[in-house]
């Protein structure tokens, strides 16, 4: 393999992120520390046949500006190529993340109807544990439809924390309690 996925660390306000860059376009963005985390890289590598080599671009460092704006409350959406690395139905299921709004919530079923298959809520929590861009494809977004905030890579200590800065920031001004 002589091709490389370009990362560098981002130390976010609620935990670190592994952000890699392929040819131009983010295809990682992801919590350091999870438990999927040698499964994401692997599949990564594989699919793009490069390894990781750690080199902060002045595109990872346009990305690193947005997640600052982003935590600041200053932006709403983000303006980056992507690259998503997965199956067809992974990646139908990251598009359709993305048409959630700031500061909104839907659950796994409202998802899955959206999907075309109200029978797929597996599916569609399997394909969000696997997304490899947190955040800008808005995994955290998606919860019980209960209204309990249920997996997430990074924790749901961090979904929490995500949500309320997205509920805060849009005006919804609704907090979110954990029940553990």
């Amino acid at each position: 393999m002589s091709a490389s996925i370009e990362i560098s660390y981002y130390k976010s306000p609620i935990g670190e992120l592994i952000i890699g860059t392929y040819q131009n376009k983010l295809c990682l963005a992801d919590w350091r520390y999870r438990k999927m985390r040698k499964s994401i890289d692997n599949r990564l590598q594989k699919s793009l046949q490069a390894n990781y080599f750690e080199n902060e671009t002045i595109f990872i460092r346009d990305i690193k500006s947005q997640f600052e704006d982003y935590f600041r409350g200053d932006r709403l959406e983000f303006n980056i190529s992507l690259l998503l690395i997965g199956t067809e139905f992974q990646k139908k299921v990251w598009s359709e993340l993305q048409n959630i709004p700031y500061g909104k919530t839907d659950s796994y079923l409202e998802l899955s109807q959206r999907l075309g298959n109200m029978k797929a809520i597996r599916a569609v929590a399997s394909a969000n544990g696997a997304n490899a861009i947190s955040i800008i494809v808005p995994c955290h977004r998606i919860i019980a439809s209960n209204g309990n905030l249920t997996g997430y890579a990074g924790g749901l200590p961090k979904k929490k924390k995500l949500l309320d800065l997205e509920r805060t920031y849009s005006g919804q001004g609704v907090q979110l309690k954990l029940d553990f």
